[in-house]
């Protein structure tokens, strides 16, 4: 059964198949990687400086692997098999989602989210005065519970980083550049898993379908943005630390910083994983739910601990 979604990521790489098996062989390792091609559901390359053997391209379509290729980690290309080019069960399942359905995925989405903020919020800030507020807004059943939460969530990280009058923004620099550039990796990663699992992402849950746009990552990602909230809190406090006058800006470092992000480990079900993992997790329970027509199948990512050394 192909389940794997095999992720090309080093530097410098050659991709070819031998025997059935996808062969990766990495600049500097002297005995090659393999993993049966029937098991592999897609293959995504962000690898800068990757070669791929023309017969691995045929072999992968008569498996019906997908492969995915990236520029600065964000899909540009998609190659299909001809006879998938389009997984119609799938879609048609994606277009039928009946409004109570998806009112319930996200319904489920926020709840994460907002609880993922929550207990952000309480590892940052165990004495703010407002994390009693969060929590109400967490049990309530409140229409605009998501903005609730956002603002009261967004007011205690900035007192948490000593910017007591800090406010959301995309447009304005600082703190909020390094949030929109974090977000950015994050939307690059849910939308790797999107394609890698077959889900059309122009197809939402909640976001507004827009030329160009993909609401249902944009929708899936939101429990996973306080992992980022956490890693630009990291780096704020040792950039007030170590370079107090300083400006935040996205420099290489913070980069660098913030891009492995999804390679960090954080517990899901019964395991440890990294984030990428976690993603692609959701988004299989998401598919399910989606084929099944059973919303309550979709499973969010919340941790099991509010210890945030893992993000």
């Amino acid at each position: 059964m192909s389940y794997h979604i095999v992720s090309i990521d080093d530097a410098q790489v050659s991709l070819s198949c031998r025997d059935g098996q996808l062969t990766c062989k990495v600049n500097g390792e002297d005995k090659p990687r393999t993993v049966p091609l029937e098991d592999v559901a897609s293959i995504i390359i962000t690898s800068f400086s990757a070669s791929l053997h023309s017969h691995l391209l045929i072999e992968a379509a008569k498996h019906g692997i997908a492969l995915i290729l990236c520029e600065s980690f964000q899909p540009v290309s998609i190659l299909l098999p001809a006879n998938r080019s389009t997984d119609t069960l799938l879609t048609r399942a994606q277009l039928d989602i009946t409004t109570r359905e998806k009112e319930t995925l996200w319904r489920r989405t926020v709840n994460a989210k907002v609880k993922n903020q929550l207990l952000l919020a309480r590892h940052l800030a165990p004495e703010d005065n407002k994390l009693e507020e969060l929590d109400a807004i967490l049990n309530s059943s409140h229409e605009h519970k998501e903005a609730m939460g956002a603002r009261t969530h967004w007011g205690i990280f900035g007192r948490a980083l000593g910017i007591a009058d800090f406010i959301r923004d995309q447009s304005q620099g600082g703190v909020n550049a390094l949030l929109n550039y974090g977000y950015a990796v994050l939307l690059s990663t849910t939308l790797q898993k999107l394609f890698g699992v077959g889900l059309d992402p122009t197809f939402g849950i909640f976001h507004v379908t827009r030329e160009q746009a993909t609401p249902l990552a944009y929708d899936l990602m939101e429990p996973f943005r306080p992992c980022v909230d956490w890693r630009v809190a990291q780096w704020v406090r040792k950039m007030q630390r170590e370079a107090p006058e300083a400006p935040l800006e996205v420099t290489k470092e913070f980069r660098r910083w913030v891009t492995a992000f999804p390679l960090e480990k954080v517990d899901y079900l019964d395991m440890t994983i990294e984030i990428r993992g976690v993603i692609e997790g959701v988004i299989r329970s998401f598919r399910r739910a989606v084929l099944e027509h059973k919303p309550t199948i979709y499973k969010p990512w919340t941790p099991n601990s509010i210890k945030w050394a893992g993000c």
